[in-house]
């Protein structure tokens, strides 16, 4: 039986279709091919992007058909979940390989198990490689585009890149390796030649595509920018007062920060942990959703310095999702200064979707000044502003009719520029215009 999360979405595709009622007919028919590491029920936030992003596609294309591993990253390791090897919808398949479920808490085990799935997708890849097929490639695991000009040594294949982050960019911004070490070299290298044979780029914003035009000025006119984006039909505002998760954790009476998302090493939480210390005392609440390297940091420097007002919950299930990013008044979104251009939090829309003002640490130059600024749904602080971003918190928890209104017109905006049935419409438009620029050429030989 196919798995709730994946019954859960319904097939409205059928929105990508109003251009013509014989659209399937009279345009280029797409097979998509999309490998990604991560799919549900693992929840890792690119798998559950990816399964958006297929269901939504599903009516829009001949075909498409999903390879991924089992879950092995982000689920409940002490009872772990084998999802079928296959599933059908209409015009969707999924397969699943297995996967490598060892030190999953450690770099190695991740590493071990992107390498082994790496090793799965080329002989997946080769062995479907005589079929017409459209292959977009993630770097779910980071090296998995790779995989693409690995494949067309051997065979011929037509793929896209997408680009959640830059790697080896973001190793070196951490001091993982040197900028001059063999390996960062060879990654650039691998990078220079799977993009020069890529068919597109997919990015997720300006300054990506700028990272990457500055290193390769010559595929600027493949890489297109396409957002990340939410389902404000999913995830609506919903008032403190009739919202459990809010009740239940006590936070419908205070004034509510929520960060919810990854608390890596590419997101900025010293300059939130700066606010949260200034603001020690006020009637404040901080609530923390989520995991990752810096989380045990921020709970640790809290208790030490003896804040009182911070609650720290794990990853919540997709279902309640629609309540735990609803029961606060303004949402926190950062990146960390060396880290722009190489993510993109994805935190961003649903906190938009959600209704609530959006309050961003980010460096001067990053895309989110933009979306803030043209969403009119807060503010954005440079990184170390502590003492503003306080300031900024503590005048909204004053002014509810601001709160209300920030978080109105960032919705408002979401919904227009950031729906899931609008960037998969996107998405369309460049696989079409792929498939149908592959099949003139072909023509003309």
């Amino acid at each position: 039986m196919p798995l709730t999360s994946s019954q859960s979405l319904k097939k409205t595709g059928d929105s990508l279709l109003k251009d013509s009622p014989n659209t399937r007919q009279e345009v280029h028919p797409v097979n998509l091919k999309i490998i990604n590491q991560f799919f549900p029920p693992d929840y890792a936030a690119t798998g559950q992007l990816i399964e958006e992003l297929a269901h939504q596609l599903q009516e829009g294309v001949a075909s498409v058909e999903v390879f991924t591993s089992q879950p092995g990253y982000a689920f409940d390791v002490k009872n772990p979940l084998h999802a079928p090897r296959r599933e059908q919808y209409e015009f969707l398949s999924i397969h699943r390989s297995h996967s490598a479920q060892l030190w999953q808490n450690h770099i190695r085990g991740k590493t071990l198990a992107g390498v082994l799935f790496f090793l799965r997708s080329t002989l997946h890849l080769l062995r479907s490689s005589h079929r017409r097929e459209l292959v977009l490639l993630t770097t779910a695991p980071p090296f998995l585009p790779f995989l693409g000009y690995v494949v067309s040594r051997f065979c011929k294949i037509s793929y896209v890149c997408l680009l959640y982050d830059l790697y080896p960019d973001i190793a070196i911004e951490l001091d993982v390796i040197e900028k001059q070490h063999w390996i960062a070299k060879f990654w650039d290298k691998c990078n220079a030649l799977t993009w020069q044979q890529s068919r597109a780029i997919i990015v997720l914003s300006d300054t990506m595509k700028d990272r990457i035009v500055a290193k390769q000025p010559s595929i600027a006119h493949k890489i297109s920018v396409i957002p990340n984006w939410t389902e404000p039909k999913v995830i609506k505002p919903i008032a403190k007062n009739q919202n459990w998760f809010a009740k239940e954790h006590d936070l419908v009476d205070t004034f509510t920060v929520l960060y919810s998302g990854n608390m890596g090493r590419c997101h900025d939480m010293e300059t939130l942990l700066d606010a949260i210390i200034r603001l020690q005392g006020k009637p404040i609440k901080f609530v923390f959703i989520g995991s990752g390297d810096k989380r045990d940091y921020v709970q640790n420097e809290v208790e030490q310095a003896s804040v009182t007002n911070c609650l720290f919950l794990p990853y919540q299930s997709r279902e309640n999702l629609p309540f735990s990013l609803t029961a606060c008044d303004i949402s926190i979104v950062s990146i960390a200064k060396e880290m722009e251009g190489l993510i993109a939090p994805s935190k961003l829309y649903s906190a938009l979707a959600a209704g609530t003002p959006i309050a961003a640490i980010c460096p001067a130059h990053s895309y989110l000044n933009d979306v803030v600024s043209q969403a009119c749904c807060g503010a954005t602080f440079r990184n170390g502003d502590g003492s503003g971003l306080a300031t900024y918190l503590e005048q909204l928890s004053h002014d509810h009719d601001l709160v209300k209104d920030l978080g109105q017109s960032g919705r408002e905006y979401c919904v227009n520029n950031y729906s899931k049935e609008k960037i998969a419409q996107d998405y369309l438009q460049l696989f079409r215009s792929l498939t149908s620029s592959e099949l003139s050429m072909s023509k003309r030989r």
